[in-house]
């Protein structure tokens, strides 16, 4: 292992941490909050800043890192930067635990939007925009950023940070340069990001809140460019207005694409889109994903006209397919207590998950397709043993090895789904009746079963609100400090697609060679 290297690149990213944290520790002082506030901002910069300024002192012998070393690497920052930034919230007093603090920024950076906090209006501004920036920071990728930085001449070193932390089976450059590849997509992101603050500006303040238009804008777009989903409002986004939801839908679809997708329209190459195969099966399931929700909805209204009205109904379904399928977690009603037909769909979605290469987390669309063509082709081979493959996945032709990786990563995803489902039945919350209050009304629902499946769902796809104890209504905060632990990990197998994960904590990795 190359553990000056790793320091190094590490350090680098801590000093990056501290910067960002500057970001909200400037909202504290745009806001006069108190020095408690700002304090609790100051104190992990500074210690981020000397942490990691001295890890740049010591120089390695070789500036090269080998996959596994960078697959650990990729585990490890994540991890080290939620440990520094869990430290305001508990400095301030908002979430004096520290393991569940460790949660709720966790859940920000792997942009799960689960989240442990019961009461919304109890946190300042400075930490609703630290809690909503980190979806922005983990949406792209932390050392996606850092690879800007760092130079070329390591022999792909930086390809193999990237294929760690981006999502999808197959990851390359768009560009010749890493360098080069990194500054585009970030400027994409940047500039979807502005775009949908400018339209969320176009809209009238929500009531109540009009001088918070456009803090609000920005909590908005960081949550949705980063598919994260943290509420920072009673209600999610139940309160903003028709044209501000479809906004924000239409945004969340746009950030679940490929963003090479992007950089083919902004070389002109606009007939290329439309001849990807994952592209059309998005747009295609998106479709009819909306149909069926509205379908259910639909029939409810029949028997219950007072519930919605038609549009309400269809602008519902867009919403909440459109956040659940890209994995971000808003929410404009309670649509846990929507018809089985609809719930089924979002259920389906949240497995899905969005494009390869997009901020979005859940399986990934790419893999299915490549799974669903991989088993074809051996059922074809059980049939007739001569039977030669030529299967193709945006056409290129698909390996074996690109079809065996794709069904170990769903193997694994299962099996990690199943077994936190199984741990999460050992917390003591479970048969106890939880209160939820929702637009629906008051009601207590059971902790059970499918509370716990769709917390862990919600966690390893990156989603954050399940059903019924864990709706879009409720919280985490009843789980024990085990169950939460579990489900910080959790998130973060999901962001970093398991393997990094592995990695770090494979006693293999850190042997001499």
């Amino acid at each position: 292992m190359n553990f000056l290297k790793i320091g190094r690149i590490l350090g680098k990213v801590m000093i990056l941490e501290s910067v960002l944290m500057l970001v909200p520790l400037c909202v504290g002082l745009i806001y006069h909050e108190s020095p408690k506030h700002i304090l609790a901002f100051a104190v992990p910069i500074i210690l981020l800043a000397l942490f990691g300024g001295a890890m740049q002192i010591p120089k390695p012998m070789q500036n090269t890192l080998y996959q596994k070393e960078g697959f650990a690497l990729t585990a490890m920052v994540w991890i080290v930067m939620t440990l520094f930034g869990a430290m305001p919230f508990v400095i301030n007093g908002e979430i004096p635990n520290y393991i569940d603090a460790c949660f709720e920024i966790m859940s920000g950076f792997t942009t799960t939007g689960a989240s442990v906090i019961t009461d919304i209006l109890v946190l300042s501004h400075s930490s609703l925009f630290w809690r909503s920036f980190s979806h922005w920071i983990g949406g792209m990728g932390i050392l996606v950023f850092v690879l800007i930085f760092i130079p070329e001449s390591n022999e792909g070193s930086s390809m193999h940070l990237l294929r760690a932390e981006s999502p999808g089976p197959q990851v390359g450059k768009i560009v010749s340069k890493m360098t080069v590849t990194t500054r585009i997509l970030y400027l994409i992101y940047l500039g979807l990001t502005v775009l949908e603050i400018v339209f969320l500006m176009m809209d009238e303040p929500i009531p109540g809140y009009e001088s918070e238009q456009l803090f609000f804008s920005f909590l908005t777009a960081f949550g949705s460019a980063g598919t994260g989903g943290f509420g920072f409002i009673p209600g999610s986004m139940e309160l903003f207005h028709p044209f501000s939801q479809y906004v924000i839908a239409v945004f969340l679809i746009l950030f679940g694409c490929n963003f090479s997708l992007y950089y083919l329209i902004l070389i002109g190459k606009i007939k290329a889109i439309f001849r990807s195969e994952e592209f059309k099966s998005y747009i295609l399931l998106v479709v009819a994903a909306v149909g069926f929700v509205f379908l259910g909805l639909f029939r409810q209204l029949e028997a219950f006209p007072q519930t919605y009205t038609t549009e309400e109904a269809f602008r519902h379904s867009l919403f909440q397919v459109a956040s659940l399928m890209t994995t971000t977690g808003f929410s404009t009603t309670d649509f846990h207590a929507w018809p089985m037909l609809s719930v089924t769909v979002l259920v389906v979605a949240m497995f899905i998950g969005g494009m390869a290469g997009s901020t979005a987390g859940g399986i990934k669309l790419s893999r299915i397709i490549i799974a669903l063509k991989g088993s074809y082709i051996n059922i074809r081979k059980l049939i007739n043993p001569r039977y030669v493959p030529k299967a193709k996945f945006e056409e290129k032709t698909l390996e074996e090895k690109t079809i065996n990786d794709v069904h170990a990563f769903i193997t694994l995803y299962f099996f990690i789904l199943v077994l936190v489902t199984f741990l999460l039945a050992f917390d003591p919350i479970n048969g106890e009746m939880i209160t939820v209050v929702s637009d629906a009304g008051t009601y207590t629902v059971k902790h059970g079963f499918f509370s716990n499946f769709s917390a862990s769902l919600a966690c390893i796809s990156n989603i954050g609100p399940g059903f019924e104890a864990i709706g879009p209504y409720a919280s985490y905060a009843n789980y024990s400090i085990f169950s939460k632990i579990l489900l910080s990990f959790t998130m973060l197998l999901g962001r970093l697609e398991i393997l990094p994960v592995l990695i770090l904590f494979s006693p293999r990795t850190w042997k001499k060679v």
